[in-house]
């Protein structure tokens, strides 16, 4: 079983989902007297630990490097920092789930029911006042009651779509500034959440049955036993190729979904 290499990318397209969440998140610059708008900015987001970006702020500026430019803020981070199976989720993991493939319909696509697996997330606000950091908290929390679900197209060859839950679990705050004017002064909010995804294994391809065998003894055991052999195949309902008659070649065309009945054959050995 193991060493048959196969990847999915669940937890990639989980990481990628909880991002996009928070890309379009901007701040407003008022006037407060006539309450126009001066300023949008749009609050960039980067994947990282929130240790590497206060580095960057306490780093002094090269003037002389073109390419080592001052962080900009306010700005938001995440990572993921804890992947944990998920015992509450279970199912029975023997359960199967099929897909058709489309193009000519007579393969099939099999794979046993994902794994629950819990992602955890650290997403944190760094704000260089009070206001910009408020702004982003309150475009973030109104659409976490605590959850909030997004739908992953896991396995687009098994068209296997999953809405995936993402739970605000807790909400932290940070403002280390001590008054001294030679010290930029960083505020920070972390947020930590979890996202109730799945992680899948490998699907297998194969033909699709269309006839079955079945070998049956007959008979009395002691006198006239014989060997039989039963044939069954699937029978149309309905004109499949539209010539007016339901015939063996309308059973050819008979697909998984249709709703068909069984032809039966007996030979006996």
């Amino acid at each position: 079983m193991l060493g048959q290499h196969f990847y999915n990318e669940a937890i990639k397209k989980t990481v990628v989902g909880f991002g996009t969440l928070f890309n379009n998140i901007e701040i407003r610059k008022v006037d407060p007297d006539t309450g126009t708008v001066l300023e949008v900015e749009k609050v960039p987001i980067a994947y990282g630990p929130k240790q590497k970006f206060l580095t960057r702020l306490e780093q002094n500026v090269d003037t002389t490097n073109k390419r080592r430019v001052a962080i900009v803020l306010p700005r938001i981070y995440f990572e993921l920092t804890n992947v944990s199976y998920d015992t509450t989720r279970k199912t029975s993991p023997v359960q199967k789930y099929r897909s058709i493939v489309d193009d000519n319909g007579n393969e099939v696509r099999v794979q046993y029911v994902p794994v629950p697996y819990n992602l955890d997330f650290d997403l944190g606000i760094i704000a260089k006042n009070q206001d910009d950091g408020l702004q982003i908290l309150e475009q973030i929390l109104p659409f976490f009651q605590p959850n909030f679900n997004i739908t992953l197209n896991m396995i687009p060859d098994m068209n296997e779509k999953r809405d995936v839950q993402i739970c605000l679990n807790n909400i932290n705050y940070e403002d280390d500034w001590d008054e001294d004017f030679l010290t930029r002064r960083t505020i920070v909010w972390n947020l930590s959440f979890t996202a109730k995804s799945y992680i899948y294994g490998p699907f297998n391809q194969a033909d699709i049955i269309r006839k079955a065998m079945v070998y049956e003894t007959v008979g009395d055991l002691n006198e006239n036993k014989r060997n039989a052999k039963f044939t069954y195949t699937p029978k149309a309902l309905e004109d499949k190729n539209g010539d007016d008659v339901i015939d063996e070649a309308d059973d050819l065309l008979v697909m998984p979904d249709d709703d068909f009945g069984f032809n039966e054959g007996i030979e006996l050995l």
